[in-house]
């Protein structure tokens, strides 16, 4: 198997997600041609994460997983002498074809790896979900799950959270001319962000400190109208237990907002393999929604900076290397 070329017909099979279905077959009929006992785990609609064993060793004690999906917009690969670049070459299709090339090395040696590659995780991690009520239901006995994110192919000693909180203000419309008959719910959106932003945050002498985005504000009808209603989507990323924080960040908004906490997905330590690199991972991946599937490690090719850039791409030799050291991770973890 040529992890390159595989990486490029992965990369120009657009899966923006939600519309993993496309590469999710491609996958299936891939797998099912090298051997393995390949399954279509449904997810939602015509959606499916793609998990693949060997008939001799069905429930596996290590598998190797990523994620299918990737952010918008499509770009289609393309390939000088060191890397491959494109929409998902380093985030996370490269990953699924090292991941692929390292299983298929295994297997020639005797050794027996599960692979796993769910959809979703750009979004929401539902394939994650839907596939750790599988490993329930199947009552599975995976003892290590090795997940794949752009790494550079250090192993990651934790993993940030991620903290998502919406922040939202309502009022009275009135005409511009006549303020002090309407009440402006930019007004009161305004003060409270100011104030979270100069909110002190939790810091982790190893892993850093927790740090604050405000990714979207909406509001108002007109620039002639008061504002009846403003909103704000913000997101932390974590560095321990949310319960503190979320109690200050209510007080520190005030009670002229309301503020609602519609995702977490928690800050984890993981588990590292002896003579590996190791880092800090500053976003979140789908481990915390893959409890059923072993103990997490965190580790693949590629940088996380260039991810959902217009210039993705992954080097080559790491591409290389990534097989190496999942072959060595895998080794280690069996023995």
């Amino acid at each position: 198997m040529d992890p390159v070329t595989l990486t490029r017909q992965l990369v120009d099979i657009e899966s923006i997600t939600g519309n993993e279905a496309a590469v999710g077959n491609y996958l299936y009929g891939e797998l099912c041609r090298l051997g393995y006992q390949t399954q279509k785990v449904p997810v939602e609609g015509e959606r499916f994460n793609v998990y693949a064993t060997w008939a001799e060793h069905p429930d596996p004690a290590v598998v190797f997983s990523t994620h299918m999906d990737t952010v918008p917009p499509f770009i289609p690969s393309s390939e000088d002498a060191g890397r491959i670049y494109g929409r998902g070459s380093c985030d996370a299709k490269g990953i699924i074809a090292a991941q692929i090339a390292a299983a298929e090395r295994l297997r020639q040696q005797g050794i027996y790896v599960g692979l796993l590659f769910v959809a979703g995780e750009e979004r929401d991690s539902l394939g994650a979900q839907r596939a750790n009520e599988y490993a329930a239901n199947q009552h599975s006995s995976c003892r290590f799950l090795v997940n794949g994110e752009p790494t550079e192919n250090q192993i990651a000693l934790a993993s940030k959270g991620t903290l998502r909180v919406e922040v939202t203000a309502t009022g009275r419309m009135a005409h511009s001319a006549y303020p002090e008959l309407g009440e402006s719910a930019i007004d009161k959106l305004i003060p409270a962000l100011t104030r979270l932003r100069a909110m002190a945050l939790p810091s982790d002498p190893q892993v850093g400190p927790c740090t604050l985005n405000i990714g979207l504000i909406e509001g108002g009808r007109a620039p002639n109208v008061i504002p009846d209603y403003a909103h704000a989507d913000l997101l932390y990323r974590l560095v321990g237990p949310s319960d503190e924080l979320r109690e200050q960040i209510v007080a520190t908004a005030g009670d002229q907002v309301q503020v609602t906490f519609p995702l977490e997905l928690p800050f984890l330590r993981l588990r590292t393999v002896e003579g590996v690199p190791t880092m800090i991972a500053s976003f979140t991946t789908d481990i915390p929604k893959l409890t059923n599937w072993g103990e997490p490690l965190l580790i693949g090719p590629g940088s996380i900076h260039v991810a959902h850039t217009d210039g993705e791409y992954i080097e080559k030799k790491q591409l290389a290397d990534a097989i190496d050291l999942y072959c060595r991770i895998a080794k280690q973890l069996l023995s």
